[in-house]
């Protein structure tokens, strides 16, 4: 199969490709995506290439630049100011669940060393391979691609997990070439969620510290990508469409971009870097909470030339942190017109079977609807 302006993609597998060898090889460099660069590849290995069924739409975008709307939390804690806010935030999650926060106090110098500390650690650093890791349970880890092994395609991208609530251990646990940014920048991803939370639960007309009060806030997790210039963009992806399995996502993207969000499940929207600004999108267990009173909208990233590309993920989520608490609707949005759609789930048993059914499938949400 040939795709316009792509390299051509053979229409059968070779008797002789052993992709579970090639699979492995590559895994057991525990150098990631980034070491085959730097090994000077010039074709990728077929293990990224995306199925035929998906080339199709592979660089897709709309034609019409819509924009992702943009909401200034500047004077966010004036009264008259911040109903402005919920009411603009309001409209926005019925168009889009996506937006992403300006004046939200996270000092430009610790976003620009985040992005730093990111590519230290996968530049600079011989800590990726101590870090490697398929563990499930390890809450600090770097690897490339969770669901490696399951994927139709993988992705073309390398990542540094780090749990950083609940229980967390203290610095040590990190890397060093950039544990002291981390915590800095944890620190500040907890006062931004607050807010956002608070803003939510108000958008919903519950009291401000309604999903704190749920546990919506009890851990999260930054998940930090990265992305080589890759030769062969146009067979194969930067991360493949799916939604975020917690409660609510902040991410940092660096300038290059590559994100982005399929609107109204109809149309790929990019989501345009903004210098200082925080994407804001609402997660799976949200929608879940929320009885679809908020959605979980679909995105992913394009491999391209021109990299890397960084970017952090704030994923307010407990992972698979044991614990036996129930989530499900909110009973006060609930009614006899608005009976509720999902049953109750704990945090760990969804990101099972998020992460058994890896990316760019079926909706992991469909599985708990009742």
């Amino acid at each position: 199969m040939a795709v316009a302006g792509a390299a051509e993609i053979p229409s059968e597998i070779p008797p002789s490709y052993d992709r579970l060898r090639e699979l492995k090889s590559f895994d057991e460099t525990k150098l990631g995506v980034k070491g085959l660069v730097d090994a000077g590849v010039t074709n990728i290995p077929r293990f990224f290439f995306l199925p035929s069924e998906d080339l199709r739409n592979n660089h897709a975008s709309s034609p019409v630049q819509k924009g992702i709307p943009i909401v200034d939390l500047d004077r966010v804690g004036q009264e008259d100011r911040r109903k402005e806010i919920v009411k603009e935030i309001r409209g926005v999650l019925e168009t889009w669940g996506f937006f992403k926060v300006i004046n939200h106090g996270i000092p430009q110098r610790v976003l620009d060393e985040m992005i730093q500390g990111v590519r230290r650690f996968n530049e600079e650093s011989e800590e990726k391979v101590a870090f490697y890791s398929r563990d499930p349970d390890k809450r600090v880890k770097f690897y490339s691609n969770f669901d490696l092994y399951q994927a139709k395609a993988a992705n073309w991208r390398d990542t540094l997990s780090c749990l950083v609530a609940p229980d967390f251990k203290g610095p040590e646990e990190l890397p060093e070439t950039c544990r002291d940014i981390f915590m800095e920048y944890s620190d500040h991803m907890k006062r931004v969620g607050d807010t956002i939370f608070a803003l939510l639960s108000e958008v919903l007309g519950l009291r401000p510290n309604y999903f704190d009060d749920m546990g919506c806030m009890d851990g999260h997790l930054l998940l930090s990508h990265y992305y080589p210039a890759c030769p062969e963009p146009e067979i194969t992806i930067g991360t493949s469409k799916h939604s975020d399995s917690g409660f609510l996502t902040l991410l940092l993207q660096d300038e290059i971009g590559g994100l982005q969000v399929l609107h109204q499940d109809r149309e790929w929207v990019d989501v345009l870097p903004v210098r200082g600004a925080l994407v804001v999108n609402i997660a799976d267990l949200l929608q879940l909470v929320t009885n679809d009173k908020f959605k979980s909208v679909v995105h992913r990233v394009k491999a391209q030339k021109v990299g890397p590309r960084i970017s952090i993920a704030c994923f307010f989520t407990t992972q698979t942190y044991p614990s036996n608490k129930l989530f499900g609707p909110i009973k006060e949005l609930l009614s006899e017109e608005n009976p509720p759609k999902y049953r109750e789930v704990t945090t760990g048993d969804y990101l099972m079977h998020y992460f058994a059914l890896g990316l760019g499938g079926e909706p992991p949400l469909n599985h708990f609807r009742i």
